[in-house]
Parts: structure tokens; C-alpha cells; sequence
């Protein structure tokens, strides 16, 4: 209610699949809801949730997994106007915006900020925003993403330790024939 009345704007989200929703204004001012689950969507389907008194456009976005499985995603748009294709559409660009936040907080530790002072926060702020640009440009060239960079990062800063520690001492390692071993 807010984004639409207070702010003027229209927003797209998604809705749980258990959330229900009337098909009509009659059907919401008599209190018949159904489940979305058991629609049957087409492209699109106006529909009044409870607690809203405008009209939502629904659409239904079924997606492939990795693994092969399909999910299902249900999306609501304020914009009455807008199709089927444009909201799907409009909600996949969002996607950058979570992964960059998700890799600024995972990736560069913008969440992991031990300071207290405006100063120091602003400094960790300032040090993850660089953390991240350098992630980037380095995916980029590398062609692979920030978090299997992160990995390969730490791995390689694993085996210069363990190096380090048969440099200062060998005597902590015996050799097997395809692997070594911290000796106990």
C-alpha cells in the first residue's frame, strides 16, 4: 500500500505459493479467496490480494534447476498494464542486484565488519567495495565467478602456508607415496 499510494510508484514481487488471492473484486468484498497453487494462470490473471484495494496482474514463472528439476515462481506486479514477458522480464534484472549484494556480503566480507566508530565502518565499507571491484574485474578475465574464485583464492593461500611450515620445519612432515601427512 505504501509503494502504490504513499510513493506513487508500482513494484513487482513474488508471493508464496500458500498465499491466497480473490479473482474478483465481488469475490474479495465477499471474502472468497482460492490458492494460487490452484489457479489456472495462462499468461497472466488479475487478481485483489487481502489487504490491497487495487488489483494485482499474476504471473506465473515456471524455471529449469541445475539439477533438471523446474520450480515455479509466482510474481505480482502493481502495473496492470504491464504483459506476461515484460514482468518476467522486469523481475530477471533484479538478479544482478542479489548477487552483488550476496557477494559483497560473502565474497568481501562487508558483513563481517568488527568496528564501532563511524570512521572504521566507513573505511570497511570503502575496503569491501574495492575487495569486490577487484573480484570482479579478476571473474571477468578468468571467466569463472566470485565464489569458485574464492575458493581457488583459498586454496592457493592454504598450500603457500603448509609450504611455509615444511620450509621452517620438515621434520613436522613425512613423505607416503602420493600424499604427505602432518606427522602426529
Amino acid at each position: 500500500m505504501f509503494i502504490k499510494k504513499e510513493l506513487n510508484k508500482d513494484f513487482i514481487m513474488p508471493v508464496k505459493i500458500n498465499r491466497k488471492v480473490a479473482l474478483s473484486e465481488e469475490d474479495k468484498a465477499s471474502g472468497r479467496f482460492v490458492g494460487i497453487d490452484s489457479l489456472e494462470l495462462g499468461e497472466s490473471k488479475l487478481v485483489w490480494l487481502k489487504g490491497l484495494d487495487f488489483p494485482l496482474r499474476l504471473v506465473r514463472q515456471v524455471f529449469k534447476n541445475e539439477d533438471g528439476s523446474t520450480g515455479v515462481l509466482y510474481l505480482v506486479s502493481s502495473d496492470i498494464e504491464l504483459t506476461s514477458g515484460q514482468i518476467k522480464t522486469i523481475y530477471q534484472r533484479r538478479w544482478k542486484v542479489e548477487t552483488y549484494h550476496q557477494s559483497l556480503k560473502n565474497n568481501a566480507s562487508l558483513a563481517k565488519s568488527p568496528t564501532k566508530t563511524v570512521r572504521t565502518q566507513a573505511n570497511h565499507l570503502f575496503a569491501s567495495l574495492c575487495a569486490y571491484i577487484k573480484l570482479e574485474s579478476i571473474s571477468i578475465g578468468k571467466k569463472i565467478n566470485h565464489f569458485a574464485l574464492k575458493q581457488k583464492i583459498y586454496l592457493a593461500a592454504i598450500k603457500t602456508a603448509m609450504d611455509k611450515i615444511k620450509e621452517f620445519c620438515p621434520s613436522c612432515f613425512y613423505q607416503t607415496e602420493n600424499s604427505e601427512f602432518p606427522s602426529a
